[in-house]
């Protein structure tokens, strides 16, 4: 009864956050050009980008003690009301001013991702996990492929006409759905026996001496900041681009985020288990990064629809594939007590890469020109290269005894 009952709220929950990043995912591609209908510069533009990841990084860490505290339930459906009221906003902002305010109030609503996060850990056993938390992966990837595409819809074909208020006031109502549907399905999984062991780790916990991480660690972690850099720039540019370029309205840019997001599920859902027994992590791994920094290389010179598809496909690739593994790689490396603060560590990092990225995309763009962020993604491709054929060198090297 227990199972079945944890089942149905696992079920839940991905409708839960299934809906709430639909809205994420209708508004991502078109955000920069709503900017633009205020008279935001591209820097300008890129910013709204930045300081949603900004708020995220400040914020997420505190949904995650409030939801140790008082539970997960009461922290969800604050979060996904506080996004019913950024979306609103964003629907409704008759200034620039009022976008920077709902996007810093999306960003930090987003924490509820890290809550869902927890509550799969709550309800699941360690030889299950993977597989719940696995429907959050799947909600993301559904997410990033209709949110685009739901969003070209609503905006309109006729990029001198954009509808930018549909999307924003659609996506409050998806936000609100969710809110109703945990509302009224979701119990809460955090009994107060957990809730006690929780404090008593937390007092007996001990900060990491970051000094004692691996040379190895820093430089996955480097790695990871570099493609989380590069793809956070492109995110926050490319609809820019495509209107200079190609002439595109909102509505292409919407399909072109769409038609990356069906790639990345077709790699995720499928290829990379097999390609990664056919030729390892690292190789693997390299080959993501080298896709990655030439999709972003071939977005710099495409002046074609065939060409633009051929670098999308590219990006894609590199996405679904240097991410996950590097992930892995990480957590291969750490031990289980550390889990939490090692994986912790580098998801800050990717959060400060995703508030970097954007916010040099948009300065380059303005100062050398709309191909900058991209060209200049490669290069930073190329630093990541020659880090992970360092990895490369250690992992084959011979292994010692790490001394305590």
């Amino acid at each position: 009864m227990e199972s079945k009952n944890n089942n149905r709220a696992i079920f839940v929950l991905f409708l839960t956050v299934l809906i709430d990043l639909l809205g994420f995912g209708i508004i991502l591609p078109i955000l920069p050009l709503y900017a633009e209908q205020f008279g935001a510069k591209p820097n300008e533009a890129t910013l709204l980008v930045a300081i949603y990841s900004l708020m995220q990084f400040l914020f997420a860490p505190l949904w995650g003690r409030f939801s140790d505290r008082y539970g997960r339930r009461p922290i969800l459906l604050l979060t996904l009301f506080g996004s019913v009221i950024a979306y609103a906003g964003l629907g409704f902002a008759n200034s620039l001013w009022i976008l920077f305010i709902a996007r810093s109030l999306a960003g930090i609503m987003s924490g509820n991702i890290a809550t869902a996060q927890a509550y799969i850990a709550d309800i699941t056993t360690p030889s299950n996990r993977a597989r719940g938390m696995g429907v959050i992966g799947a909600a993301f990837g559904f997410g990033f492929i209709l949110g685009p595409a739901i969003g070209g819809l609503l905006i309109g074909s006729d990029p001198n006409n954009a509808n930018f208020h549909l999307p924003s006031l659609f996506a409050a109502g998806l936000s609100l759905l969710a809110f109703l549907c945990a509302l009224i399905l979701l119990p809460e999984s955090l009994n107060s026996e957990t809730k006690a062991k929780i404090q008593v780790y937390r007092h007996r916990q001990r900060w990491l001496n970051l000094l004692q991480l691996s040379p190895q660690f820093c430089v996955l972690v480097g790695i990871y900041f570099l493609v989380t850099f590069a793809v956070a720039a492109m995110d926050s540019t490319l609809a820019l681009w495509s209107k200079q370029q190609l002439n595109w309205g909102p509505q292409q840019a919407s399909y072109l985020f769409a038609f990356m997001g069906i790639v990345s599920t077709i790699i995720q859902g499928g290829l990379i288990g097999f390609l990664k027994k056919q030729l390892g992590e690292i190789k693997l791994l390299i080959l993501g990064i080298l896709g990655l920094g030439l999709g972003l290389l071939l977005i710099g010179f495409s002046q074609s629809l065939i060409l633009l598809l051929v670098a999308a496909t590219l990006v894609a690739w590199g996405i679904s594939v240097s991410q996950p593994i590097l992930n892995s790689l990480i957590s291969q490396m750490t031990p289980p007590e550390e889990q939490g603060q090692i994986l912790g560590i580098a998801s800050s990092c990717s959060a400060l890469a995703r508030i970097a990225g954007p916010t040099w995309a948009g300065v380059s763009f303005m100062k050398f020109g709309s191909s900058a962020p991209f060209l200049s993604g490669t290069l930073v491709m190329v630093v990541a290269l020659t880090l992970s054929l360092r990895v490369t060198k250690r992992a084959s090297e011979p292994k010692t005894e790490r001394v305590a």
